[in-house]
Order: C-alpha cells, then structure tokens, then sequence
C-alpha cells in the first residue's frame, strides 16, 4: 500500500506547541530543534497507511503528534499481521532504530489516524552527527523500544486475549490521552493478531462490564480502573522503563502520566 497524504505542512520554524505533541521532540534542546526544524514537514495520515514495508529501504522517520499511533507489524505462517510494537506520541518510527536507510525487518502501519512529523533518515542521520546529545538521546529511545518488544513477546506467550486487550487499549490511552479511540475492532483484531470472533466476544464482555462502550469506528474507554484489572501489568512495566532510561540525558527527567511528556531543559 501507497502512503496516502491527506494535507501535508511544511513548517520552516516548527512551533514549540506542534513538537510539544511529541515527547521526544518536545525534550530537546534548542540547538538540537533549530537542527531539525528546517528539515521535517508535517503530514495528516489515515488509518492503515503503510509507512513502510518489510525489506523497505528506511528512507523516512516518523514522529506521532497527539492521538495519532503507529504499529510495528510482522507476518504470521497464516497470513495475519502481528503488531510488536505500539508507537504514540512518545516514541518514533523509522530511522531512529536503524540508524540509517537499511532494509526495515517490519512493516509500520498507521493505526489511529492524526498528524506525524516526517523527517528524511538521512537528513537525521546528518543531525546526529552534529550532535552527541542528541545522538544520545534517540539511541536510549532504541533501548526503549527494544524494551516494548521484548514484554510483548512475553506477555504474547503467557497473557490471555482479554488481559492483552484491555492493555492495549490502555496503551492506546496512555499515547492517545483520549477515551474515544479511533480504532475499529477489525483492526483491534488485527494489532492481536487474533480473528475479530475473538475480540468480539470480548469488547462484548468489557461492555457488559461498563468498562467499554462502542460506536462505529471508535472503541470509548468508560472505566479505566475496569481495564486495569482485566489488563496484565506489562504496559506499566514498559512505561516504568521509559520513564527511567529517558531520564538521563537532558536536564529535566522524562515525566510519564498517562502518556510520556518529556520536559524541556532548563539549562
């Protein structure tokens, strides 16, 4: 599938407030956003739009601002596609890993629609050079990353569907901050790698239980708590992570809520 730009905006100055959407960006330092700002545009993307595809060349990196997300997705023997990885406003996608254009081992799809920073790998690769820190601070970003797949294989092997329902849609909230998720269930079958009988069967169950409602193309979060007890705890194990190892490179730590909000230094 063919990237599909809906509305695309270049920003020479990217404004404070846009890369505030984003917790890596909005941590940088100064220099380090001036080094960035003349090279990204901003882009609207639709659901399901394939950043890339398995054995791409990684010729862009994508940021998420607010409530969009990305997955990083592998094929199963039967056909489906499993995502390892969920991507919010928290993270990146793209060259930040790879460290360049190599071959992508994943596909990245756009889950929820809403607006990406894009960055051309090379060009980032070009502001690394020119900045130990903030070649720093996107290698910590790669550990975080790896972190996330390693409790998602895990909490694959040993979590029920519905505890890995209920944590990603917890995910989702966390990198969305919105109880109205853009998600339909086909496609909540397809990021669990699960046929939509099963994830019917339980958004069914959670509605019962007044932890869900449902609308067309939307899953809504009523009762947070709720979801938290049917959930597996591997979301809040990812998140201590996050919180930990992006704590150490810039001056003011990585302060993680609901989603992660990384502050700017003061010095």
């Amino acid at each position: 599938m063919n990237i599909r730009v809906a509305r695309r905006v270049t920003i020479t100055t990217p404004s404070t407030s846009e890369l505030a959407q984003n917790g890596l960006l909005s941590a940088l330092y100064q220099a380090d956003r001036e080094r960035l700002a003349g090279r990204i545009t901003v882009v609207d993307l639709a659901a399901d739009t394939v950043l890339h595809h398995v054995g791409d060349d990684v010729i862009d990196t994508w940021f998420p601002l607010g409530a969009a997300l990305a997955a990083f997705c592998l094929g199963t023997e039967g056909g489906e596609m499993l995502d390892v990885a969920l991507v919010g406003r928290e993270g990146a996608i793209g060259g930040i890993v790879s460290n360049g254009t190599l071959p992508a081992y994943t596909t990245a799809v756009v889950r929820a629609p809403g607006r990406f920073v894009r960055i051309k790998t090379a060009a980032l690769e070009d502001a690394k050079l020119e900045s130990v820190t903030l070649r720093h601070w996107f290698a910590r970003y790669s550990d975080c990353l790896l972190a996330q797949v390693f409790q998602a294989a895990a909490c694959n092997a040993t979590h029920t569907i519905k505890q890995r329902t209920a944590k990603l849609l917890l995910a989702a909230l966390a990198r969305t901050q919105q109880h109205d998720l853009a998600i339909t269930q086909d496609q909540l079958a397809d990021m669990l790698g699960v046929g939509r009988s099963f994830v019917t069967r339980v958004i069914g169950d959670m509605r019962a239980q007044g932890a869900v409602e449902t609308r067309r193309g939307v899953i809504v979060i009523k009762d947070s708590s709720q979801l938290h007890a049917l959930s597996c705890h591997c979301e809040t194990t990812v998140e201590a992570h996050f919180a930990k190892v992006l704590g150490g490179i810039y001056v003011n730590p990585v302060r993680r809520s609901q989603s992660v909000t990384a502050r700017r230094p003061t010095s």
